[in-house]
């Protein structure tokens, strides 16, 4: 896949404002390499896109169009001074009936949780796995208001698919 220049990028958020919204897009489009868990944003204060190159490299231009899509719904709703943030009912309407995306996909796969501690609680048995080490004085169970046990866990993923 070929990489689009700011040039064409610009062009593209151009065309795509002006076909389906029926209004110019008089501000600035660029790729910011900063993104990283989004895939464009609206920038308020000076009216400008920024979109994310990483979504375009991995999933190609749809994509891309319906992330365009969704920051031009901001742009010209916040322009008309409308309700333009995601909750406001102008800019759900908005979204659905040019077809952008509501969220875009993720660049990266979700990382496991590695818990290091274990707490069983005396009472009923129930388990906790925490990241971080706890004072079991502060605390009690949730479940039935018992008292806890901390236990360090080296390999608490072996030991689940052990099962």
């Amino acid at each position: 896949m070929e990489s689009l220049t700011e040039a064409q990028l610009q062009k593209l958020v151009e065309r795509i404002s002006s076909d389906d919204f029926t209004r110019p897009f008089t501000h600035r489009a660029y790729f910011n390499p900063r993104l990283r868990t989004t895939g464009g944003r609206y920038v308020l204060r000076t009216h400008n896109i920024e979109l994310n190159p990483k979504h375009y490299e991995t999933f190609g231009m749809e994509e891309l169009v319906g992330i365009i899509k969704h920051e031009l719904c901001h742009y010209h709703l916040h322009l008309t001074g409308r309700g333009y943030k995601h909750k406001d009912a102008d800019f759900k309407q908005l979204l659905k009936q040019v077809g952008g995306s509501r969220y875009c996909r993720s660049l990266a796969p979700r990382k496991k949780q590695e818990y290091r501690y274990e707490l069983l609680c005396k009472g009923c048995g129930m388990r906790y796995l925490r990241k971080r080490r706890m004072n079991t004085k502060k605390y009690v169970c949730g479940k039935c208001r018992g008292s806890l046990v901390l236990r360090e866990v080296e390999d608490i993923h072996d030991r689940k698919s052990a099962r």
